[in-house]
């Protein structure tokens, strides 16, 4: 994923000095603390030790390594880290399950555990570590494992977390023995209540992320789709809304959207644009038997695509999900360097929110917007992907951008430094310490400081 967005971005000549937003940006902190909004904490520090730059006040804390021994003994710590959710353990005790995006070519694949690994040959899955109120770590164990491709995902309102493959590779494939492109559930707490079952009526597609309508129980998941056919929004109606851990198994019904008049989400180009009626139509085979479902038969009307359908999260009563880019060139009605839409379920509106843009009055210093999560304490923290020194970046209500942390861990040489990308950028329940992933080499990383 990352590595294709630098490629499309270069050879687009999109490698520009910054990247912006513009647009309501007020609407993506409705009901939260970071509506206050803050200028930031000052500017970054080097790092002595050559590990995280942070502003003065703040420390680090690094939580776990790539290639360390898990503290169960069950193998080492995988490669890869990428998307993450922080819940509320016991006795003040905070549970992080983190993805690991790991391919056939990984160097360190998830552990097989018995009882918890879905296909022998997958290298991805989840960690668990376990953190106690100092963020020491007590444990660090498999979540689920023989997976593949294990990019984001999201939390259920019943504290389990959906980890998403990002393949639709299927058995015989790349040494696979199993089918893949699925979602999996994993219970922090004891990830042998969930076990390695794909939670196959949410659909067989290339999943990037998902969000739980918390009133509701419907799961709305993107497809990362950067070939066309584009990938498709989809909502999931199950047999058990809102029935705790494993209900998600029961099955139910998994639908794609469609606004009408609108086949490409890229064609649309002014922010505050809004489409009334949105429909959502039943997907033919969600299973993906003979064709992947973006390319499969939804009618005469057809369906609404959109390139790098990415983030997706629940906030208020809105449902928000992010097109990482759109390019002509590679088949898109238009070009765009990001979007940020809601969807109103109740009213059944979709709005574009914010653009990610060459140009505007809000810049980010940086290329190549990533993961966002909403702060507690103010602010939106956005997780840096392209070329040169990669960090995380907060973004007030009102525009200001301000430098959060920088990876000062250079893998390259010194004619030639490369430094990894962040990603999982979470928030313990508490709102007291922001979790981080440096994708590679993996590290894990808790910050605390004076965020409020």
């Amino acid at each position: 994923m990352s590595a294709t967005r630098r490629q499309l971005l270069a050879r687009t000549g999109a490698s520009v000095a910054g990247i912006a937003f513009t647009g309501a940006l007020s609407e993506l902190f409705t009901g939260t603390a970071a509506a206050r909004g803050h200028a930031g904490h000052g500017p970054l520090v080097p790092d002595p030790a050559g590990l995280l730059d942070l502003p003065e006040g703040f420390r680090y804390k690094v939580l776990s390594r790539e290639g360390l021994r898990l503290r169960s003994d069950e193998g080492e710590v995988p490669s890869n880290h990428d998307g993450m959710g922080a819940f509320r353990g016991r006795r003040g005790r905070v549970l992080l399950v983190r993805n690991h995006e790991n391919r056939p070519s990984a160097r360190i694949g998830v552990p097989a555990v018995q009882g918890l690994t879905y296909d022998p040959a997958g290298k991805g899955g989840c960690t668990v570590l376990e953190l106690d109120g100092r963020n020491d770590v007590l444990g660090e164990r498999v979540g689920v494992a023989g997976t593949a491709v294990n990019c984001a995902g999201g939390p259920t309102p019943w504290n389990t977390w959906l980890t998403c493959e990002e393949t639709e590779d299927r058995a015989g494939t790349n040494g696979y023995t199993k089918d893949h492109g699925y979602v999996f559930e994993v219970d922090p707490v004891d990830p042998r209540r969930t076990g390695a079952v794909p939670l196959t009526a949410m659909g067989r597609f290339q999943h990037e992320a998902v969000a739980v309508d918390p009133r509701t129980g419907i799961v709305y998941e993107t497809e990362d789709a950067f070939q066309r056919p584009f990938g498709l929004f989809y909502r999931f109606l199950p047999e058990k809304p809102l029935g705790g851990t494993g209900s998600l198994r029961a099955g139910g019904a998994l639908e794609a959207m469609r606004v009408p008049g609108v086949a490409d989400l890229s064609a649309v180009q002014e922010t505050g644009a809004v489409f009334e009626g949105v429909e959502w139509v039943p997907v033919p085979d969600p299973q993906a038997r003979q064709t992947p479902i973006r390319l499969q038969d939804f009618g005469p009307k057809g369906i609404t695509h959109a390139q790098k359908l990415e983030g997706c999260y629940w906030n208020g009563r809105s449902v928000y999900f992010v097109s990482s880019f759109a390019r002509a060139a590679d088949g898109s009605a238009a070009d765009h360097y990001g979007q940020v839409w809601r969807y109103e379920p109740l009213r059944r509106r979709l709005t574009l929110v914010v653009v990610f843009g060459p140009s505007s009055d809000i810049q980010l210093p940086g290329e190549s917007p990533d993961n966002i999560c909403l702060a507690p304490g103010g602010g939106l923290m956005v997780c840096e992907d392209g070329n040169g020194a990669q960090h995380v970046y907060g973004l007030t209500r009102h525009g200001e951008v301000y430098p959060v942390a920088r990876n000062a861990q250079n893998t390259g040489t010194e004619d030639e430094p490369e430094w990894g990308e962040f990603a999982g950028v979470t928030f313990s329940p508490d709102g007291a310490t922001m979790f981080v992933n440096c994708y590679t080499p993996g590290t894990t990383f808790a910050v605390t400081g004076p965020w409020h």
